[in-house]
């Protein structure tokens, strides 16, 4: 006994109390949805809004790559303050930023008022991460573990959701009426973290290293640009290769800063560990075949009869062939924790990459008929569904529970990299299959492509398997 008086006990105890507030679980899933369906929504807008603003196709395409790029350098910024004591406070006003760029998306502005509008809807983002915090420091073990594979899920089939969806209200009403959508679910989702977000537990402290957040934001510009402006390499290929060293050199830049700071961004030190580098590496190269096949599908779904293949189907309609992805992929995710107390992480990682690869098989030898492809997007979706649920417990196992928000951070600007990469290898390929003077490249082209998403998807499967043979030790929370 300490001999304090008991009210200065029960004093101490209430924040105890309120930092253990359990979140609805729902909340959690609902919130990863709508900032994943929100920053997708450039996608089946960039001809509707190329339209709207009187700008090039080009430019247009801005209001995705922005969006990914707020998104990717907003991730570890919130990740290292959801690390903090301060996380509800976080969370709260990242939203309010996502819900302010949506009113400037809706708003009769500029063209370049959108863009920001897109940029603060890409912050959103980061709040995956957070949102896997949450779910780790406020539920029981299993439990936790079990809603942070659907959060993973959730924040991949939110682009299945938003995309038709997107497009319909596109169709019917304009592109503001598709952007005035993302302002109402922007808002109920702040209302709903408002209501249900708790305080982070007691006794962290986190600071932002601003320096790392500058150089990490150059080089990721520099990289989505690379990625995005395939033009670029086709028309001048020297100043691509210069970028491309620039972005490569910002890289190493950030990281000795990193490794030298006191508050680093992201701890990379952490990065070393084969658990960590693995299933980044897994990450990175998958999401180069994921998003490739994505791409694929929806762009062979577009094109019309007169290539020679192809189902001409409108931007809605070809919205709903991503019908099975999120279905599917929200199955797997719904499957894996079942799954995952008789089979490893790292297996369970390749096991999906495989599936993926299954998608790009089937998709390079029939792809005739629209069931066709239906059912790869749906072996895609089940496949990346998995991926994605397994990849939070490999992360997790090597990491203390109070950098749970850093290290999916990382993890979240390491997939953005890799989709945003497997989009410019998917454009660059077909690019290269279309003859002179041809508006569509060859059906061959498509093929090409699904030969080397399956090289990758080959890659990621090798890598797990080698986490496989390594089992890591539990941390201590």
């Amino acid at each position: 006994m300490t001999g304090r008086p008991a009210g200065g006990a029960t004093a101490k105890a209430l924040p105890v109390a309120r930092s253990e507030t359990r979140p609805p679980v729902p909340a959690l899933m609902f919130i990863a949805l709508v900032v994943a369906a929100v920053a997708s929504l450039g996608t089946p807008l960039i001809t509707s809004v190329a339209t709207s603003f009187h700008v090039s196709l080009g430019s247009a395409q801005w209001t995705l790559t922005v969006a990914l790029l707020s998104g990717a350098v907003a991730t570890p910024v919130l990740g290292r303050l959801g690390a903090g004591p301060h996380r509800r406070a976080t969370i709260l006003a990242t939203l309010a930023v996502v819900v302010a760029g949506s009113a400037l998306t809706v708003l009769p502005l500029p063209f370049a008022w959108l863009l920001a509008g897109r940029a603060a809807q890409g912050v959103g983002l980061g709040l995956t991460a957070l949102m896997m915090g949450v779910a780790r420091d406020h539920l029981p073990e299993e439990r936790g573990a079990a809603v942070i594979a659907l959060i993973s899920v959730v924040s991949i089939i939110g682009a299945g959701v938003g995309y038709p969806l997107a497009a319909l209200l596109a169709e019917l009403g304009g592109v503001r009426a598709a952007y005035g959508f993302s302002l109402a679910v922007t808002a109920a989702a702040l209302l709903t973290a408002w209501r249900s977000i708790p305080e982070a537990p007691e006794g962290r402290s986190a600071k932002v290293d601003v320096a790392g957040a500058v150089v990490l934001a150059a080089a990721l510009l520099l990289v989505l640009l690379l990625a995005g402006e395939r033009s670029l390499w086709s028309r001048h290929l020297a100043v691509a290769a210069g970028l491309a060293v620039v972005a490569v050199v910002l890289l190493c830049v950030w990281a000795v800063i990193e490794l030298r700071g006191t508050t680093p961004l992201v701890g990379v030190r952490a990065v070393r560990h084969p658990a960590v580098a693995g299933a980044n590496l897994a990450m990175f190269v998958g999401g180069i075949g994921m998003y490739l096949l994505l791409t694929l599908i929806t762009r062979y779904a577009q094109t019309p009869h007169g290539a020679g293949y192809g189902f001409g189907l409108t931007t809605f309609v070809a919205g709903l062939v991503l019908v099975p992805f999120s279905v599917l992929g929200f199955v797997a995710g719904k499957l894996t924790p079942r799954v995952r107390t008789r089979i490893a992480d790292p297996l369970l990682l390749a096991g999906n990459a495989v599936v993926v690869g299954g998608g790009f098989a089937l998709f390079a030898a029939a792809r005739s008929n629209l069931p066709e492809l239906f059912a790869a997007m749906g072996v895609l979706g089940f496949g990346v569904g998995g991926f994605s649920a397994a990849m939070p417990g490999v992360i997790l196992a090597v990491t203390p529970k109070s950098e749970t928000s850093s290290a999916m951070s990382l993890n979240y600007v390491v997939r953005s990299v890799g989709y945003s990469l497997g989009s410019a290898v998917g454009g660059l390929i077909l690019a290269a299959g279309t003859g002179p003077g041809r508006l569509f490249p060859d059906d061959s082209a498509y093929t090409t492509a699904a030969l080397v998403g399956i090289g990758a998807m080959a890659i990621t499967t090798l890598t797990s398997l080698a986490l496989a043979r390594r089992r890591p030790s539990k941390t201590t929370p």
